[in-house]
């Protein structure tokens, strides 16, 4: 009897082991992929921070450690580039929530058709960033003949140049990115708001609650993990945000409106300096992974 158990004890563990070798063969491919498109390019990056490489200077490429970094320090685009990057986060962060928040809030008062809301939120969501870009910058946001200067010129004021001075094209930016994605945020917060229980509401109007004390103490509380998720995601997208930027005002006018990221971009591709480039793409893979650690940990302590 005892030999008989020992046998369909080896059993069970050789099909056992048989079945975790065939699910690693079959993630085994997933996970190639993943390594040679993140994993090795993320090396690499690192590695060519470590070193001076720049085309323009050829003769002067070695290993320098952390010399890129420590130039960094005192770099003054690098810091301009980083204000901007943090002035351009906070700001659309901030608005897609709220706005997100208040349309989802809008349309719960609307029981039938939400389905047609949903609908249009998704169009802007599915356009590419550089479409997006060139779209405001062609038909929105240009000077004279765009839908923006038509309205300010018909209530009466003078035509704004709103990619070619600074303030209006940092201005005009963020509102390119809050309005391609404030509609996720409004999704999001409509999908949390429609799973709120009522009867916690119908209590709370027998005490007459008014409308404001109920948002406070019973909406944003019940919501509170879906606003931080949302505030987690958009955080890391517009720290890395490129493309919807550089296709309307590529970096300008001037550095007005280069985020870290497209500062980047320029060291290394116009400017040739892949050693210094790599590091400022490394720092800002850094400010992002510490952003969004912070936040998560903020998210687990308050709903802990």
């Amino acid at each position: 009897m005892a030999k008989s158990d020992g046998k369909g004890e080896s059993r069970r563990r050789s099909f056992h082991s048989s079945e975790q070798g065939f699910a690693l063969l079959m993630v085994a491919p997933a996970l190639l992929v993943l390594l040679a498109t993140t994993t090795f390019p993320l090396g690499f990056l690192i590695w060519n921070s470590l070193h001076s490489i720049n085309l323009a200077m050829p003769f002067m490429d070695g290993f320098v450690g952390l010399a890129n970094y420590k130039r960094m320090m005192g770099d003054p685009e690098f810091w301009h580039s980083l204000s901007l990057t943090a002035i351009y986060t906070i700001s659309t962060v901030v608005m897609q929530v709220v706005i997100g928040l208040g349309m989802a809030l809008l349309v719960m008062q609307i029981p039938r058709g939400q389905w047609l809301f949903r609908i249009v939120a998704i169009l802007p969501i599915v356009l590419a960033p550089v479409v997006v870009g060139l779209f405001w910058r062609t038909l929105m946001l240009a000077p004279n003949f765009g839908i923006l200067d038509f309205i300010v010129q018909a209530l009466g004021f003078d035509p704004v140049n709103w990619l070619g001075s600074p303030v209006p094209a940092l201005v005009s930016v963020i509102v390119i990115h809050t309005w391609q994605w404030t509609p996720f945020a409004f999704l999001v917060l409509l999908a949390s708001l429609a799973s709120l229980p009522s009867d916690v509401y119908e209590a709370a109007r027998i005490d007459r609650a008014s409308a404001f004390r109920r948002f406070i103490h019973i909406t944003l509380p019940l919501i509170r993990p879906a606003i931080v998720i949302v505030i987690i995601m958009r955080s890391m997208i517009a720290l890395s945000a490129f493309a919807a930027i550089f296709a309307a005002t590529g970096g300008g006018p001037g550095t007005a409106t280069e985020i870290l990221n497209l500062y980047a971009y320029r060291t290394s591709f116009v400017k040739l300096d892949f050693g210094y480039g790599s590091a400022l793409a490394v720092s800002l893979l850094l400010i992002t992974l510490v952003v969004s650690s912070v936040l998560f940990v903020l998210r687990t302590s308050r709903t802990s």
